[in-house]
């Protein structure tokens, strides 16, 4: 990943000619502003902010600590080989001397901040099952879409409920994966780690602007407002987990304050979708053609994926499109509120 500064030689980055400073400091306000809504939802719903089994903050940011130090050393490992002179003791130079004191503490920060959000947003989205849902509305508005018919019942018509369930389902569970190999990345390979906090500011977004969505509209599926259309499909994963998520809801719901009960399920809107769109849009972002075209395969697949096994309607994509857009438009500004032209130096270090 070369990033907006690729031009630049390895250990060189330009900065602004007046420093900015403050935008870690912005990073963190929308940490601070997301967390006292956490805090105050919490209260209001009278249950505590949880990690089940610490598979949302404890254990993910121990694997994004692992990947941002393979990434690292494949990092220096590349830079010392495009330079001619690859060994591990100048790789390991190369490494000493782009990660400096300063530079693994704005990447720390950066890892912490995303993380803190996503977990604000997974508790708010479990507590968001005490709304009422209004997924006849989003079915009224599918069937107006679609004149009346069913996108799940036609997508089934389409491409048939065998081969296509398996290689949805391959699609759609990779996503988690996608998310974890990607939050890290920018941080590692971009030449300025500026560069690489928009996609971290850019990714918390989603998280925020996808939880306004879900209170906006709660909703929880048509696999769950009208599972009659998804009989036909062979049973995978996909039906286990939504067999899970409405046993977590149902969990809750039956005695919140339980320790391990957590809701897992929402519709509106889709931030499958969501988080996949921001990949593409960051992915052109940082000059990667090849990448963004492949990661734009990928959401076409996501899309479909949704629909075809009912997690969600097509509003619930179509808005979390809009969702990835605003929230790269707002990560570029929560780090470069006056645009990079304000950049007109250069300096090393990074």
């Amino acid at each position: 990943m070369k990033g907006p500064d690729s031009s630049a030689r390895s250990g060189e980055t330009t900065i602004p000619s007046s420093p900015d400073h403050r935008w870690p400091v912005r990073l963190w306000a929308v940490v601070i502003a997301f967390a006292i809504v956490t805090a105050a939802w919490s209260l209001h719903v009278d249950v505590p902010p949880r990690d089940p089994r610490r598979t949302i903050l404890v254990n993910r940011i121990a694997i994004s600590v692992g990947l941002f130090a393979v990434y690292a050393v494949l990092d220096a490992s590349l830079r010392a080989a495009r330079a001619g002179r690859w060994t591990p003791h100048t790789a390991v130079g190369v490494l000493r001397a782009r990660w400096t004191r300063r530079r693994l503490t704005l990447a720390a920060s950066a890892l912490l901040a995303y993380h803190l959000v996503y977990f604000c947003y997974r508790n708010l989205k479990s507590w968001n099952v005490f709304n009422d849902e209004r997924d006849d509305m989003l079915l009224r508005w599918d069937e107006w879409f679609f004149l009346g018919h069913s996108p799940a019942v036609l997508s089934h018509d389409l491409l048939g409920e065998h081969y296509a369930a398996y290689v949805l389902t391959v699609v759609y569970v990779s996503f988690t994966g996608l998310v974890t190999l990607s939050i890290a990345a920018p941080l590692v390979f971009t030449e300025r780690i500026r560069d690489g906090y928009v996609f971290i500011a850019s990714a918390m977004w989603v998280w925020v602007l996808g939880t306004g969505s879900y209170y906006l509209i709660p909703s929880l599926g048509p696999f769950w407002s009208r599972p009659e259309e998804f009989t036909g499909l062979p049973r995978t994963m996909i039906q286990e987990s939504q067999d899970k998520y409405l046993a977590g809801r149902d969990h809750l719901l039956s005695d919140p304050g339980a320790g391990d009960a957590f809701a897992q399920v929402q519709a509106f809107a889709s931030l499958h979708v969501a988080f996949t769109c921001m990949l593409v849009l960051m992915a052109r972002h940082y000059g990667l053609r090849r990448l963004s075209q492949v990661l734009a395969v990928y959401l076409f697949g996501t899309i479909l994926a949704t629909i075809y096994f009912g997690w969600h309607f097509v509003s619930d994509d179509v808005v979390g499109i809009a969702i990835a857009f605003l929230a790269v438009l707002l990560g570029r500004l929560t780090i470069y509120p006056h645009g990079r032209s304000e950049i007109s130096e250069t300096r090393s270090p990074a």
